[in-house]
Protein backbone atom coordinates (compact mmCIF):
# COMPACT_ATOMS: atom_id res chain seq x y z
CA UNK A 1 0.00 0.00 0.00
CA UNK A 2 1.38 3.37 -1.06
CA UNK A 3 0.44 6.48 0.90
CA UNK A 4 1.04 9.78 -0.89
CA UNK A 5 1.71 12.87 1.22
CA UNK A 6 -0.50 15.91 0.66
CA UNK A 7 2.35 18.38 1.17
CA UNK A 8 4.40 17.22 -1.81
CA UNK A 9 4.14 18.56 -5.38
CA UNK A 10 2.36 16.37 -7.92
CA UNK A 11 3.48 15.97 -11.52
CA UNK A 12 1.02 15.93 -14.43
CA UNK A 13 2.23 15.22 -17.96
CA UNK A 14 0.33 16.76 -20.87
CA UNK A 15 -1.15 19.04 -18.22
CA UNK A 16 -2.97 21.26 -20.71
CA UNK A 17 -4.85 18.32 -22.22
CA UNK A 18 -8.57 17.65 -22.04
CA UNK A 19 -8.48 15.16 -19.16
CA UNK A 20 -5.32 16.51 -17.53
CA UNK A 21 -6.73 20.03 -17.16
CA UNK A 22 -9.53 18.63 -15.02
CA UNK A 23 -6.98 16.64 -12.99
CA UNK A 24 -5.06 19.87 -12.39
CA UNK A 25 -8.26 21.61 -11.28
CA UNK A 26 -9.08 18.85 -8.79
CA UNK A 27 -5.52 18.83 -7.44
CA UNK A 28 -5.71 22.59 -6.92
CA UNK A 29 -8.89 22.08 -4.94
CA UNK A 30 -6.79 19.92 -2.62
CA UNK A 31 -4.43 22.93 -2.23
CA UNK A 32 -1.55 21.08 -3.88
CA UNK A 33 1.34 22.34 -5.96
CA UNK A 34 1.23 20.94 -9.50
CA UNK A 35 4.28 20.54 -11.70
CA UNK A 36 2.44 20.95 -15.00
CA UNK A 37 4.42 19.53 -17.92
CA UNK A 38 3.53 20.93 -21.35
CA UNK A 39 4.99 21.60 -24.75
CA UNK A 40 5.00 25.29 -25.56
CA UNK A 41 5.06 26.87 -22.09
CA UNK A 42 4.90 30.36 -23.62
CA UNK A 43 1.83 29.57 -25.74
CA UNK A 44 -0.91 31.22 -23.68
CA UNK A 45 -3.68 29.57 -25.71
CA UNK A 46 -2.44 26.25 -24.34
CA UNK A 47 -1.43 27.21 -20.81
CA UNK A 48 -3.28 30.30 -19.58
CA UNK A 49 -6.32 28.28 -18.51
CA UNK A 50 -4.12 26.31 -16.10
CA UNK A 51 -2.81 29.48 -14.48
CA UNK A 52 -6.34 30.89 -14.33
CA UNK A 53 -7.43 27.86 -12.30
CA UNK A 54 -5.22 29.00 -9.41
CA UNK A 55 -7.19 32.22 -8.86
CA UNK A 56 -9.76 30.65 -6.55
CA UNK A 57 -7.50 28.05 -4.95
CA UNK A 58 -4.61 27.95 -2.51
CA UNK A 59 -2.80 25.50 -4.75
CA UNK A 60 -0.11 26.45 -7.23
CA UNK A 61 0.73 25.57 -10.84
CA UNK A 62 4.36 25.59 -11.97
CA UNK A 63 4.82 25.12 -15.72
CA UNK A 64 7.64 22.96 -17.09
CA UNK A 65 8.66 22.71 -20.74
CA UNK A 66 8.92 19.00 -21.62
CA UNK A 67 8.99 16.67 -24.62
CA UNK A 68 7.57 13.14 -24.54
CA UNK A 69 10.11 11.92 -27.07
CA UNK A 70 13.14 13.24 -25.20
CA UNK A 71 14.64 11.00 -22.52
CA UNK A 72 15.27 12.84 -19.27
CA UNK A 73 12.97 15.70 -20.27
CA UNK A 74 10.84 15.20 -17.15
CA UNK A 75 13.62 14.74 -14.59
CA UNK A 76 13.62 18.32 -13.34
CA UNK A 77 9.82 18.55 -13.11
CA UNK A 78 9.57 15.19 -11.36
CA UNK A 79 12.13 15.96 -8.66
CA UNK A 80 10.41 16.16 -5.28
CA UNK A 81 7.16 14.57 -6.52
CA UNK A 82 5.86 11.38 -4.93
CA UNK A 83 2.91 11.09 -7.32
CA UNK A 84 3.06 11.21 -11.14
CA UNK A 85 0.02 11.37 -13.41
CA UNK A 86 1.06 10.40 -16.93
CA UNK A 87 -1.81 11.52 -19.14
CA UNK A 88 0.08 12.73 -22.21
CA UNK A 89 -0.85 10.63 -25.25
CA UNK A 90 -2.51 11.94 -28.42
CA UNK A 91 -6.02 10.97 -29.50
CA UNK A 92 -7.81 12.06 -32.64
CA UNK A 93 -10.21 10.40 -35.03
CA UNK A 94 -8.20 10.69 -38.24
CA UNK A 95 -4.50 10.50 -39.03
CA UNK A 96 -2.38 9.97 -42.12
CA UNK A 97 0.60 8.82 -40.08
CA UNK A 98 -0.50 6.66 -37.12
CA UNK A 99 3.06 5.68 -36.26
CA UNK A 100 4.12 9.30 -35.82
CA UNK A 101 0.85 10.61 -34.36
CA UNK A 102 -0.12 7.74 -32.02
CA UNK A 103 2.33 4.90 -31.65
CA UNK A 104 5.69 6.62 -31.12
CA UNK A 105 4.42 9.27 -28.65
CA UNK A 106 2.45 6.68 -26.65
CA UNK A 107 5.20 4.06 -26.43
CA UNK A 108 8.32 6.20 -26.27
CA UNK A 109 6.61 8.74 -24.02
CA UNK A 110 5.62 6.04 -21.54
CA UNK A 111 9.16 4.62 -21.53
CA UNK A 112 10.69 8.04 -20.92
CA UNK A 113 8.30 8.94 -18.11
CA UNK A 114 8.85 5.64 -16.32
CA UNK A 115 12.63 5.83 -16.74
CA UNK A 116 12.51 9.19 -14.98
CA UNK A 117 10.21 7.78 -12.29
CA UNK A 118 12.74 5.02 -11.61
CA UNK A 119 15.61 7.51 -11.54
CA UNK A 120 14.01 10.22 -9.37
CA UNK A 121 14.17 9.14 -5.71
CA UNK A 122 10.98 10.85 -4.54
CA UNK A 123 8.51 9.02 -6.83
CA UNK A 124 6.29 6.45 -5.10
CA UNK A 125 3.31 6.01 -7.46
CA UNK A 126 2.58 6.49 -11.16
CA UNK A 127 -1.01 6.74 -12.37
CA UNK A 128 -1.13 6.05 -16.09
CA UNK A 129 -3.96 7.17 -18.36
CA UNK A 130 -4.53 4.21 -20.64
CA UNK A 131 -7.86 3.41 -22.30
CA UNK A 132 -10.52 0.76 -22.74
CA UNK A 133 -8.99 0.73 -26.24
CA UNK A 134 -6.13 -1.25 -24.68
CA UNK A 135 -8.74 -3.92 -23.94
CA UNK A 136 -10.65 -4.08 -27.22
CA UNK A 137 -10.53 -2.92 -30.84
CA UNK A 138 -14.20 -3.29 -31.83
CA UNK A 139 -17.50 -3.49 -29.96
CA UNK A 140 -17.81 -7.15 -30.97
CA UNK A 141 -14.66 -7.90 -28.95
CA UNK A 142 -16.36 -6.81 -25.72
CA UNK A 143 -19.06 -9.47 -26.00
CA UNK A 144 -16.70 -12.20 -27.20
CA UNK A 145 -14.80 -12.17 -23.92
CA UNK A 146 -15.09 -15.10 -21.47
CA UNK A 147 -17.58 -13.12 -19.34
CA UNK A 148 -19.31 -11.51 -22.36
CA UNK A 149 -18.07 -8.10 -21.18
CA UNK A 150 -14.85 -6.18 -20.73
CA UNK A 151 -13.10 -6.71 -17.42
CA UNK A 152 -9.66 -5.65 -16.23
CA UNK A 153 -8.29 -9.07 -17.23
CA UNK A 154 -8.95 -8.49 -20.95
CA UNK A 155 -6.35 -7.21 -23.43
CA UNK A 156 -6.72 -5.99 -26.99
CA UNK A 157 -5.22 -8.63 -29.30
CA UNK A 158 -6.66 -7.50 -32.63
CA UNK A 159 -5.51 -3.91 -33.21
CA UNK A 160 -2.46 -3.29 -35.39
CA UNK A 161 -0.55 -0.32 -36.74
CA UNK A 162 -2.89 -0.37 -39.75
CA UNK A 163 -6.19 -1.39 -38.13
CA UNK A 164 -7.36 0.69 -35.18
CA UNK A 165 -3.88 2.23 -34.67
CA UNK A 166 -4.99 4.30 -31.68
CA UNK A 167 -6.10 1.13 -29.90
CA UNK A 168 -2.80 -0.48 -30.85
CA UNK A 169 -0.83 2.47 -29.44
CA UNK A 170 -2.66 2.34 -26.10
CA UNK A 171 -2.23 -1.44 -25.88
CA UNK A 172 1.51 -1.55 -26.45
CA UNK A 173 2.13 1.51 -24.27
CA UNK A 174 0.23 0.06 -21.30
CA UNK A 175 1.84 -3.35 -21.69
CA UNK A 176 5.26 -1.69 -21.72
CA UNK A 177 4.34 0.24 -18.56
CA UNK A 178 3.49 -2.98 -16.74
CA UNK A 179 6.72 -4.62 -17.89
CA UNK A 180 8.80 -1.68 -16.65
CA UNK A 181 6.86 -1.62 -13.39
CA UNK A 182 7.63 -5.30 -12.71
CA UNK A 183 11.38 -4.69 -13.00
CA UNK A 184 11.58 -2.27 -10.08
CA UNK A 185 10.17 -1.90 -6.56
CA UNK A 186 10.56 1.85 -5.96
CA UNK A 187 7.14 2.96 -7.26
CA UNK A 188 3.85 1.24 -7.97
CA UNK A 189 1.67 1.57 -11.05
CA UNK A 190 -2.08 2.17 -11.18
CA UNK A 191 -3.83 2.39 -14.56
CA UNK A 192 -7.04 4.19 -15.49
CA UNK A 193 -8.80 2.78 -18.59
CA UNK A 194 -11.52 5.20 -19.76
CA UNK A 195 -13.96 4.56 -22.58
CA UNK A 196 -15.01 7.48 -24.83
CA UNK A 197 -14.61 10.62 -22.74
CA UNK A 198 -17.12 13.44 -23.16
CA UNK A 199 -17.99 16.48 -21.09
CA UNK A 200 -16.95 20.14 -20.98
CA UNK A 201 -13.46 21.34 -21.81
CA UNK A 202 -11.76 23.72 -19.39
CA UNK A 203 -9.78 25.31 -22.22
CA UNK A 204 -12.50 26.42 -24.64
CA UNK A 205 -9.93 28.38 -26.69
CA UNK A 206 -8.01 25.25 -27.66
CA UNK A 207 -10.43 22.33 -27.54
CA UNK A 208 -8.39 19.41 -28.87
CA UNK A 209 -10.28 16.39 -27.56
CA UNK A 210 -10.62 13.61 -30.13
CA UNK A 211 -14.07 12.70 -28.85
CA UNK A 212 -15.21 16.23 -29.56
CA UNK A 213 -14.47 15.46 -33.21
CA UNK A 214 -17.15 12.77 -32.95
CA UNK A 215 -19.65 15.27 -31.58
CA UNK A 216 -18.77 17.77 -34.29
CA UNK A 217 -19.51 15.11 -36.89
CA UNK A 218 -22.83 14.33 -35.21
CA UNK A 219 -23.84 17.99 -35.09
CA UNK A 220 -22.51 19.49 -38.33
CA UNK A 221 -25.09 17.84 -40.58
CA UNK A 222 -22.88 15.08 -41.99
CA UNK A 223 -24.94 12.53 -40.01
CA UNK A 224 -28.28 14.17 -40.63
CA UNK A 225 -29.49 11.12 -42.55
CA UNK A 226 -28.84 8.93 -39.53
CA UNK A 227 -26.38 7.73 -36.90
CA UNK A 228 -24.90 4.26 -36.68
CA UNK A 229 -25.95 2.09 -33.77
CA UNK A 230 -22.30 1.45 -32.97
CA UNK A 231 -21.79 0.25 -29.42
CA UNK A 232 -19.54 2.47 -27.30
CA UNK A 233 -18.81 3.21 -23.69
CA UNK A 234 -19.15 6.79 -22.43
CA UNK A 235 -17.76 8.51 -19.35
CA UNK A 236 -17.66 12.12 -18.17
CA UNK A 237 -14.27 13.86 -18.28
CA UNK A 238 -14.85 15.16 -14.73
CA UNK A 239 -15.37 11.59 -13.54
CA UNK A 240 -12.23 10.42 -15.33
CA UNK A 241 -10.26 13.14 -13.54
CA UNK A 242 -11.79 12.11 -10.23
CA UNK A 243 -10.85 8.48 -10.94
CA UNK A 244 -7.23 9.58 -11.39
CA UNK A 245 -7.26 11.47 -8.10
CA UNK A 246 -8.74 8.48 -6.25
CA UNK A 247 -6.21 6.15 -7.90
CA UNK A 248 -3.39 8.45 -6.84
CA UNK A 249 -4.36 9.02 -3.23
CA UNK A 250 -6.03 5.72 -2.27
CA UNK A 251 -3.21 3.66 -0.71
CA UNK A 252 -4.87 0.33 -1.60
CA UNK A 253 -5.46 1.20 -5.28
CA UNK A 254 -3.83 -1.35 -7.57
CA UNK A 255 -3.93 -2.70 -11.11
CA UNK A 256 -6.21 -1.51 -13.89
CA UNK A 257 -9.54 0.27 -13.55
CA UNK A 258 -12.19 0.31 -16.27
CA UNK A 259 -13.54 3.87 -16.11
CA UNK A 260 -16.68 3.70 -18.21
CA UNK A 261 -20.04 4.89 -16.93
CA UNK A 262 -22.54 3.93 -19.64
CA UNK A 263 -22.85 1.24 -22.31
CA UNK A 264 -24.56 3.01 -25.21
CA UNK A 265 -24.37 3.77 -28.95
CA UNK A 266 -24.19 6.85 -31.18
CA UNK A 267 -27.90 6.90 -32.00
CA UNK A 268 -28.84 6.76 -28.32
CA UNK A 269 -26.42 9.63 -27.63
CA UNK A 270 -28.08 11.71 -30.34
CA UNK A 271 -31.56 10.93 -29.01
CA UNK A 272 -30.53 12.17 -25.58
CA UNK A 273 -29.67 15.54 -27.11
CA UNK A 274 -32.71 15.95 -29.37
CA UNK A 275 -35.16 17.24 -26.71
CA UNK A 276 -32.93 20.24 -25.95
CA UNK A 277 -31.09 20.79 -29.25
CA UNK A 278 -33.15 19.05 -31.95
CA UNK A 279 -34.49 22.33 -33.39
CA UNK A 280 -31.12 24.11 -33.20
CA UNK A 281 -28.64 21.51 -34.43
CA UNK A 282 -28.96 18.97 -37.31
CA UNK A 283 -28.71 15.93 -35.05
CA UNK A 284 -29.36 12.45 -36.47
CA UNK A 285 -32.79 11.19 -35.52
CA UNK A 286 -32.76 7.62 -36.84
CA UNK A 287 -30.44 4.67 -37.30
CA UNK A 288 -28.43 4.52 -40.49
CA UNK A 289 -28.66 1.00 -41.98
CA UNK A 290 -25.61 -1.22 -41.82
CA UNK A 291 -25.85 -2.01 -45.55
CA UNK A 292 -25.78 1.71 -46.33
CA UNK A 293 -22.55 2.18 -44.39
CA UNK A 294 -21.03 -0.79 -46.21
CA UNK A 295 -21.71 0.95 -49.52
CA UNK A 296 -21.25 4.62 -48.62
CA UNK A 297 -19.00 4.72 -45.56
CA UNK A 298 -16.63 7.03 -47.40
CA UNK A 299 -19.25 9.78 -47.10
CA UNK A 300 -18.23 10.09 -43.46
CA UNK A 301 -14.57 11.01 -44.07
CA UNK A 302 -13.71 7.29 -44.30
CA UNK A 303 -14.36 6.88 -40.57
CA UNK A 304 -16.60 3.89 -41.27
CA UNK A 305 -14.44 1.33 -43.04
CA UNK A 306 -16.02 -2.01 -43.97
CA UNK A 307 -14.18 -3.74 -41.13
CA UNK A 308 -15.38 -1.13 -38.66
CA UNK A 309 -18.98 -1.44 -39.86
CA UNK A 310 -18.91 -5.24 -39.66
CA UNK A 311 -17.51 -5.32 -36.13
CA UNK A 312 -19.25 -2.33 -34.53
CA UNK A 313 -22.54 -1.33 -36.17
CA UNK A 314 -25.62 -2.88 -34.51
CA UNK A 315 -23.33 -4.52 -31.98
CA UNK A 316 -23.53 -3.56 -28.29
CA UNK A 317 -20.58 -2.45 -26.18
CA UNK A 318 -20.39 -4.09 -22.77
CA UNK A 319 -17.94 -3.15 -20.02
CA UNK A 320 -17.93 -4.00 -16.31
CA UNK A 321 -17.11 -1.00 -14.09
CA UNK A 322 -17.73 -2.79 -10.78
CA UNK A 323 -14.06 -2.80 -9.73
CA UNK A 324 -13.65 0.97 -9.70
CA UNK A 325 -17.01 1.42 -7.98
CA UNK A 326 -16.08 -1.03 -5.25
CA UNK A 327 -12.39 -0.29 -4.70
CA UNK A 328 -12.33 3.49 -5.35
CA UNK A 329 -15.95 4.28 -4.47
CA UNK A 330 -16.51 5.89 -7.88
CA UNK A 331 -19.88 7.38 -8.74
CA UNK A 332 -20.65 8.46 -12.31
CA UNK A 333 -22.63 11.38 -13.72
CA UNK A 334 -25.80 10.77 -15.77
CA UNK A 335 -25.03 10.46 -19.46
CA UNK A 336 -27.60 13.13 -20.38
CA UNK A 337 -25.78 15.74 -18.30
CA UNK A 338 -22.42 14.70 -19.76
CA UNK A 339 -23.62 15.03 -23.34
CA UNK A 340 -25.49 18.31 -22.82
CA UNK A 341 -22.46 19.82 -21.09
CA UNK A 342 -20.34 18.63 -24.03
CA UNK A 343 -22.57 20.46 -26.50
CA UNK A 344 -22.51 23.64 -24.40
CA UNK A 345 -18.71 23.46 -24.30
CA UNK A 346 -18.52 23.16 -28.09
CA UNK A 347 -20.94 26.07 -28.51
CA UNK A 348 -18.74 28.16 -26.21
CA UNK A 349 -15.69 27.13 -28.24
CA UNK A 350 -17.40 28.20 -31.46
CA UNK A 351 -17.16 24.67 -32.87
CA UNK A 352 -20.96 24.35 -32.98
CA UNK A 353 -23.15 27.13 -34.33
CA UNK A 354 -26.75 26.85 -33.20
CA UNK A 355 -29.79 28.25 -34.93
CA UNK A 356 -31.34 31.24 -33.17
Amino acid sequence: MTKIKNNKPVLVTGANGYIASWIVKKLLQKNLTIHACVRGVKNKNKTQHLLDLTKNNKGKVILFETDLLEEGSYDKAMTGCELVFHTASPFKMKTKNPKKDFIEPALKGTKNILKSATKIKSVKRVVLTSSCAAMYADAIDTIKTPKKKLTEDVWNTKATEKYQPYSYSKTIAEKEAWEISKKQKKWDLVVINPSLVFGPSINTKNNTSGTMEILEMMTNGSMKIGAPKSGVGVVDVRDVAEAHIKAGFTPSAKGRYITSAHNTDFLEISRLLIPKYGNKIPLPKKAIPKWFLFLFGSMFDKVFSRSFVLNNVNIPFNADNSKIKKELNMKFKPIKKTMEDSIESLIKSGLIIIKK
